[in-house]
């Protein structure tokens, strides 16, 4: 069964501006990071139909110029909410069979429906490897699947000589390796009980500041069951990324042996009120988005070098999004 994609491009709630510029609309190799990823989009085979969720006049001028029909498949523009959690679930609630223009609930019947959700600053998102994301997805099926990208496949991003700008991106450690989030996420809407943590988990998904993520971690383990379980693994962590940060690999590879993949699926999935997933994928690009200027400028002086890059690495790993996609998730 296809599945309708949803990009988050909205600039309310906890959305960053850069260079006083909402992220979707910055120019990353001559065009709005938006059109990046909806072109991306267009390439994945099991991708059906693409809603855009945002500042909906300024979308349509980008994305439809000359009409939603002209592109090679149905692009659905929304008028952003309040959230990015209001915004996935009331363009989830419009893209149901037979939804009216104001969208409808879910019924037993819609409990099944997948929704791929993204963000809009993927300016290296392959269609390949969205592709390979949706196939492991599927095996075994699960109702919340997050990707998640090798800490190797973002290497070529890095800074690789003197003067050379690039990007370096804090990553989960766990036993079974260093790994960064991919920004793209399969979801049964309708099967999670508790949405509400989707929009926290958002906000603190970079583990930086200490404040909010203890506050976060707290919250957890008042309201939820198995709090303290949760609470120990977040904690470790956060502790294993301190490390990594401050260049003490030893301490972070000694901490995140105690942390398995698995541990976290079920800690998530408690919280979330479903069967959760992390699925691995190796390309990278959709690991890389633009969250500082520092990040919009070094896209911005290396972005064909770096796409050229990310085009050949997605063939010879996924030999086209058409393709049977090689490889098992660690998970």
């Amino acid at each position: 069964m296809g599945v309708p994609a949803v990009v988050a491009a909205g600039d309310r709630g906890a959305a960053k501006a850069i260079y006083g510029e909402s992220k979707p609309y910055l120019e990353v190799g001559g065009r709005p990071l938006v059109a990046h990823v909806v072109e991306a989009l267009e390439g994945v085979p099991e991708i059906t139909e693409i809603w855009v969720v945002g500042d909906a006049p300024r979308l349509a001028s980008i994305l439809a110029p000359g009409g939603s029909e002209t592109r090679p498949k149905p692009v659905r523009i929304l008028p952003q909410f309040n959230n990015l959690l209001e915004n996935a679930w009331e363009t989830y609630r419009r893209l149901l069979p037979n939804a009216p223009a104001e969208g409808r609930d879910p019924r037993p019947e819609d409990e099944h429906q997948r929704v791929l959700y993204l963000s809009a600053d993927l300016p290296f998102a392959e269609p390949e490897e969205i592709s390979a994301f949706l196939n492991r997805a599927d095996a075994p099926p699960c109702d919340y699947a997050l990707g998640l990208c090798t800490e190797e496949s973002m290497r070529g991003f890095a800074p690789d000589g003197p003067g050379k700008p690039g990007i370096r991106l804090a990553t989960f450690n766990l036993r079974e390796g260093r790994f960064r989030q991919s920004n793209l996420h399969l979801v049964k809407p309708a099967r999670l009980r508790n949405r509400v943590y989707v929009q926290d988990m958002y906000e603190q998904r970079h583990q930086r500041r200490i404040g909010p993520v203890g506050r976060l971690a707290w919250r957890l383990l008042r309201v939820e069951q198995g709090g303290m379980t949760a609470l120990f693994y977040f904690s470790l962590m956060h502790l294993a990324g301190w490390a990594d940060r401050r260049g003490w690999r030893w301490l972070s590879d000694w901490i995140r042996r105690r942390i398995a993949m698995t541990r976290i699926e079920r800690g998530a999935g408690r919280l979330l009120g479903c069967t959760f997933r992390l699925v691995v994928t190796e390309a990278g690009g959709c690991a890389i988005d633009i969250d500082t200027e520092q990040d919009c400028d070094a896209a911005r002086e290396r972005f064909g070098e770096w796409r050229e890059a990310q085009e050949r690495r997605a063939r010879r790993l996924y030999g086209g999004a058409a393709a049977q996609h090689p490889g098992e998730n660690v998970s």
